[in-house]
C-alpha cells in the first residue's frame, strides 16, 4: 500500500462503530491493519477496506499469546471494548506494553475509561444526550432529533482517536515510550461544543432549539420542501449571500425585512416556504448552480455519487457490493484513487501468523484448540 502512513502496522481487535471507521481512517492512508476478529459470521463492510484479517476466539486459553505476538511487530493497537474488557482477556495495556513498550494503544469508548458511567451501555444518542449536542438539534415542538451517528461514533468518535494515536505517535518519536489513548465519545463530541459556549457567552446563543441562527431558526439556514416534496438548503448567513438568495428568488429585499431582525423571521419563513414550493427541487438546484448564495439541493445516499460536483472529484467508486466513499484528505500530486481490496474475515489468518514467526505445527495446533477456529463456510466476494 501506498500514501503517507506507509509502514505503519495497527492491529485492531475487532469491534463496532468507530474503532473499525478509524482503522479504515489509517488503512486509507496507508497504514498496515490487521484485524482481530472474534469467531462466528459478520456482514461485509466498507470499513474492511484495506486491512487484513484473522480469526482469534480471545475466550480460549492460549489466544492471548496469540495476540500478544501479533502485538509486538506493530506500532498501534486500537480496540473498543467496555474498560477492564481487553484486561480481563489478557491483552490490555499493560500485557501489551510489556512485549511492546513503544506501541500506541489506543481505548475507544462512548464514555471514557474513568467515572461513574465508565462501565455502562450506550449508543451514539445516549452519548450525545449527555453533551448537550442531542438537545440542541431539531424541532422546538418535537422530541430532540437523533442525528446518523456521525455526530458521536465518528465525529467525536474515531477521529479524535485517530487524532490522539497520531499525536502519541509524534511523542514516541522522541521519547521512545507508547502511550495509551482514553478516547471517548463524550469527550470528543464536548470538545466540538466550545464554539456554542463561546456564542451563548457573547449572547447569540441559546438553550431553546429553532431559537439560533444555526439550528433552523433563522429563515436564512434551515432547509426548505419543494414542489415536488425535495428540499432545498439554505446556509446564506453572510448579508451578501443573502442579498443573492433574495434577489434569486425574487423576493423584495425592503419588504422582506431585516436579515436578524428576529421580529420578522416568522413571517420571513412563511415566505421562503411558500417560494420554495413554486418549483420543484431539481428546477431550484438549476438556477442556484454556481451562485454564491449557499443555496444547494438536498440529495439522498443515492445521488450524491451522481452530482456533478462529486463527479468530477471522483468522491465515490462503486465496486463488488459497495459505493465507496472517496479516501479523505487527498494529497496534491496523488494520483487516481481506486478502494483496496475489502478484506473476507480471517482470510489472512495463516499469513499474518506466520509473519508473526508461528510455524505451521503451532498454527495447527491452536486449531485444534479452537484459539484460531477455521473459516466461516460461507465468504462474501467484496
Amino acid at each position: 500500500m501506498s500514501g503517507p502512513l506507509a509502514g505503519l502496522r495497527v492491529l485492531e481487535l475487532a469491534g463496532i462503530g468507530p474503532g473499525p471507521y478509524a482503522g479504515q481512517l489509517l488503512a486509507d492512508l496507508g497504514a498496515e491493519v490487521t484485524v482481530v476478529h472474534r469467531p462466528g459470521r459478520d456482514a461485509p463492510s466498507v470499513d474492511m477496506r484495506g486491512k487484513r484479517s484473522v480469526i482469534v476466539d480471545l475466550r480460549k486459553p492460549g489466544a492471548a499469546e496469540v495476540v500478544l505476538k501479533l502485538a509486538e511487530r506493530c506500532d498501534v493497537l486500537i480496540e473498543g471494548n467496555r474498560p477492564g474488557v481487553a484486561e480481563r482477556l489478557g491483552v490490555g495495556p499493560l500485557a501489551v506494553h510489556g512485549r511492546n513498550p513503544k506501541l500506541i494503544y489506543g481505548r475507544m469508548t462512548g464514555w471514557g475509561q474513568t467515572g461513574p458511567w465508565a462501565g455502562m451501555a450506550g449508543h451514539d444518542i445516549n452519548y450525545l444526550s449527555l453533551t448537550g449536542a442531542l438537545l440542541a438539534m431539531g424541532y422546538a415542538d418535537r422530541p430532540p432529533s437523533p442525528p446518523l451517528n456521525l455526530v458521536g461514533d465518528y465525529g467525536g468518535g474515531s477521529l479524535f482517536l485517530v487524532l490522539g494515536i497520531m499525536a502519541a505517535l509524534w511523542r514516541a518519536q522522541s521519547t521512545g515510550k507508547g502511550e495509551v489513548v482514553d478516547a471517548a465519545i463524550v469527550d470528543g463530541v464536548s470538545s466540538t461544543m466550545g464554539m456554542f459556549y463561546s456564542l451563548a457567552a457573547a449572547g447569540a446563543w441559546g438553550p431553546q432549539r429553532e431559537a439560533n441562527w444555526l439550528d433552523g431558526g433563522a429563515p436564512y439556514y434551515r432547509c426548505y420542501r419543494t414542489k415536488d416534496a425535495g428540499f432545498m438548503a439554505v446556509g446564506a448567513i453572510e448579508p451578501k449571500f443573502f442579498e443573492t438568495l433574495l434577489d434569486k428568488l425574487g423576493l423584495d429585499a425592503t419588504a422582506f425585512g431585516g436579515q436578524n431582525d428576529k421580529a420578522h423571521w416568522p413571517t420571513q419563513h412563511t415566505a421562503l416556504e411558500e417560494t420554495f414550493l413554486t418549483r420543484t427541487r431539481d428546477e431550484w438546484a438549476a438556477l442556484f448552480d454556481n451562485v454564491d448564495a449557499c443555496t444547494t439541493p438536498v440529495l439522498s445516499y443515492e445521488e450524491a455519487p451522481l452530482h456533478p460536483h462529486n463527479a468530477a472529484r471522483g468522491s465515490h467508486v462503486k465496486m463488488g457490493l459497495f459505493t465507496h466513499p472517496h479516501a479523505a484528505p487527498r494529497f496534491a500530486g496523488e494520483t487516481e484513487w481506486a478502494p483496496p481490496i475489502t478484506a473476507r474475515k480471517g482470510a489472512d489468518t495463516e499469513a499474518v501468523l506466520s509473519e508473526a514467526g508461528l510455524g505451521a505445527g503451532e498454527v495447527e495446533s491452536l486449531r485444534r484448540d479452537g484459539v484460531v477456529p477455521a473459516l466461516p463456510s460461507a465468504h462474501h466476494d467484496v
